[in-house]
């Protein structure tokens, strides 16, 4: 009996096994997954300092392409490079890790697939969190001078096989650099991921209505036809950086516009040109939706909708009663570059209002673009000025006729990304003023006759459009763009026509090689004071003709004769006056609340006092009403958390630095005015690049109003940062970053980007 049932047993056990075994194996639960639980520790603790073109070593944690990419000791911004360098945009200029280790960059995680502790030990990524563990930061409020944290300073990218020297010679430079270490369990769960071989799950496919849209997306674009072609081409080189989405069931889905050889249907591959016009090559060109697949940062997001309106309004500006260009413009290198000659076959007022339709976003690629980094490319711009646009009733097919009849004189400095500076600038500045006195002659037969000169020269947006009026700041080596006209009237502002709009665009977005050389470079920012000095002629001439002098005068304190003579002589020359009747002594002051009055049906945003209704609202107003020396000791952006009652409330301080002129990009400290600084105070954050951030109970919110105002040196500065702010060396520095991140999510989910911390002060 006992046999028997020993028997039946053991049957019942071969069987389960052998159904178990028949079972494909569930996945191992123990190991973490990229997306759900390592992705998120990245994107809080490492992404928010490694992300595009400027992340230390090329070392970009947004995406599993760039982890897989590794690290490179080539630096993208060099402004002493001689000779352009062979560009290394991630998932342009190669696909898999093999062809970036051809290019120099080593890897960052195991690729031998050993597993376990050796994984970990030949992983760069591990290692440097590790040595963070083992040397944390100093116990200092701040941190010693060996921690630099300069915009260029000097950089370890070594390979595994060099980390232990490294790690010998700078004990210190665990990561995250010159910030609290990340969490214990954090550190677990990304180095269990590590060893287990660092798995990435793929992505869950796109439902079938979004493919479907996608699929008519990809139709529209790759349409027959000259006309159709030529539009995509437009669309394309205006698109090619910002972040493209489509709408459904309650999700967001995003895509950048690329080139490939691959037409629809059949995965594709960017075609790698270094700009956005250079030749694709002898293949059929498609233009084609790729997924994004990256964690977004506030300084590169630029978000762009694509909808079924879109899609019309594109069919209306560029195809609907249009003539079929004879031919198609080819890809030569004279003229690739210059929109004006390679679009002439698209009317000047379809480009115009496709430009002004989102004028904030191309504005914004000037300023999230890879040219908008460091102190020099930037000084071409005031701290804060507002933006205008010429209605487009101002166009007319006199001023298109002219356009056509000057494109030549209209070439950028992107024709070449290895000129020499003062060859070529001579060159540049010939045709400018060649222009000039052209537009010149121009306007004064147009301007008053067919062209009235008055305000309803300025677009007012249609009535519907925010994009009529921007603010634009400037934060010494980064820069900020936002529809509505934030704060007190500024020093400067200006007024844009559609051939400084599209020269910006093709300047410092489509025309800017973030790898050429430094001749290419400071061309390009050579060439932007010619378009900023235009965009304020453009303002000017609003002005009576015996204020425009003076206004120069001021703008341009110790350069104002030189300016005047050189760049300002087309509007003496011009001679017409307003017909604007001016009853004040101030006209320029005059001149921006007329416009402000111009444009109010569409500029709300900004309208609200920041904390209004509140308690808090009076101190804050006093806070932006500051002027002078004292501001000169706060960093030029600042975040403040005021925390009540009813809750936080996030705002931001940016220090206007005031200047006698930016007519040149070198010594600009010999031209600040620090009593002329200001204030500007606004709800939510502004800027991707926080300097400092900090943390105020709103009961003493008064007191941190008083300490600013009182501001005289570092010492009292110091005092400040000691009572309120969030040092890099808090304790509580992660999880004050988690909250001021989670508040801007939920205030903007469209326009949100992890902040970038690689300006953060050591003060």
């Amino acid at each position: 009996m006992t046999l028997y049932w020993v028997g039946r047993w053991l049957c019942v056990i071969w069987v389960a096994v052998i159904v178990i075994a028949a079972v494909p194996a569930a996945a191992d639960t123990t190991v973490p997954q990229y997306r759900r639980d390592v992705a998120p520790i990245l994107d809080r603790r490492c992404v928010v300092c490694h992300a595009c073109f400027d992340a230390p070593c090329q070392l970009d944690l947004g995406s599993w392409e760039g982890i897989a990419r590794g690290a490179s000791a080539a630096r993208v911004y060099d402004g002493t490079r001689l000779l352009a360098t062979a560009p290394t945009r991630l998932r342009v200029d190669a696909q898999a890790p093999a062809a970036w280790r051809e290019l120099g960059f080593h890897a960052v995680i195991d690729e031998r697939g050993r597993g376990g502790r050796d994984a970990l030990r030949s992983s760069l990524l591990f290692r440097y969190l590790a040595l963070k563990r083992e040397h944390p930061l100093p116990a200092a409020t701040i941190l010693p001078d060996a921690f630099d944290f300069s915009l260029d300073r000097a950089q370890q990218c070594v390979a595994i096989d060099a980390f232990e020297h490294a790690a010998e010679e700078a004990p210190l430079a665990g990561m995250p650099y010159g910030l609290p270490a990340i969490g214990v369990d954090e550190e677990a769960t990304i180095a269990d991921w590590l060893a287990a071989g660092a798995p990435v799950e793929p992505r869950a496919p796109l439902p079938r209505a979004v493919l479907d849209r996608v699929a008519g997306w990809e139709a529209f674009l790759n349409a027959p036809g000259r006309r159709a072609r030529l539009m995509s081409r437009y669309l394309f080189e205006h698109l090619f950086l910002g972040h493209l989405y489509l709408e459904g069931d309650g999700e967001r889905y995003w895509f950048r516009l690329i080139r490939s050889i691959q037409p629809p249907g059949e995965d594709p591959e960017p075609i790698a040109t270094r700009q956005p016009f250079d030749d694709p090559g002898d293949e059929p060109v498609f233009y084609r939706l790729v997924r994004l697949d990256e964690t977004f940062v506030a300084k590169t997001h630029m978000p762009y909708r694509l909808d079924p309106a879109r899609m019309r309004r594109w069919r209306e500006l560029f195809l609907d009663g249009q003539a079929e260009p004879e031919d198609l413009p080819g890809y030569d290198a004279r003229t690739a570059a210059n929109p004006f000659i390679v679009f002439r076959d698209i009317p000047v007022a379809s480009r115009y209002r496709f430009l002004l339709d989102d004028a904030g976003y191309f504005v914004a690629g000037f300023i999230k673009g890879p040219v908008c980094r460091g102190q020099v490319a930037l000084n071409v711009i005031n701290d804060r000025f507002w933006v205008f646009f010429a209605d487009p009733a101002t166009h007319t097919a006199a001023a298109d006729r002219f356009l056509a009849r000057h494109a030549d004189a209209l070439a950028l400095p992107a024709e070449d990304v290895s000129s020499l500076p003062l060859a070529s600038w001579s060159r540049y500045q010939a045709r400018e003023a060649d222009y000039l006195d052209a537009r010149a002659k121009f306007m004064r037969r147009t301007v008053g006759s067919e062209i009235p000169l008055d305000l309803t020269v300025v677009w007012d947006g249609d009535g519907r459009n925010p994009n009529a009026a921007l603010t634009v700041f400037r934060h010494f080596d980064s820069a900020s763009v936002i529809t509505g006209l934030l704060g007190r009237p500024p020093k400067t502002a200006w007024l844009i026509t559609y051939p400084i709009l599209e020269r910006i665009h093709y300047l410092l977005v489509a025309g800017f090689d973030v790898f050429g050389n430094v001749g290419h470079q400071l061309n390009s920012r050579l060439y932007m004071d010619f378009l900023r000095m235009e965009a304020e002629t453009n303002l000017l001439a609003l002005l009576p003709l015996d204020a425009r002098p003076r206004v120069v005068d001021h703008w341009y304190r110790g350069e104002a004769e030189q300016v005047r003579a050189k760049f300002y002589r087309e509007l003496r020359r011009f001679g017409v006056d307003t017909a604007i009747r001016y009853r004040s002594n101030d006209p320029l002051a005059e001149l921006y609340g007329l416009l402000g009055q111009r444009v109010a049906p569409v500029d709300r945003r900004w309208r609200t006092a920041p904390g209004h209704g509140t308690a808090i609202e009076r101190p804050l107003a006093r806070l932006a009403g500051l002027v002078g020396g004292a501001l000169q000791w706060l960093p030029e952006t600042a975040f403040l958390r005021v925390v009540g009652r009813e809750g936080p409330v996030d705002l931001t301080l940016l220090r206007n630095s005031a200047h006698s002129n930016i007519s040149h990009p070198f010594a600009e400290q010999s031209r600040r005015l620090p009593d002329e600084d200001t204030l500007t105070v606004a709800a939510g954050l502004l800027g991707a690049h926080p300097n400092m951030f900090f943390r105020v109970p709103a009961a003493a919110l008064a007191e941190f109003v008083d300490a600013v105002a009182a501001l005289d040196g570092e010492a009292a500065y110091s005092r400040l940062a000691d009572r309120f702010a969030v040092r890099r060396t808090d304790r509580s520095f992660w999880r004050h970053l988690d909250d001021v991140h989670r508040s801007a999510r939920e205030a903007d989910p469209l326009a949100f980007g992890l902040l970038d911390l690689n300006r953060l002060e050591n003060r």
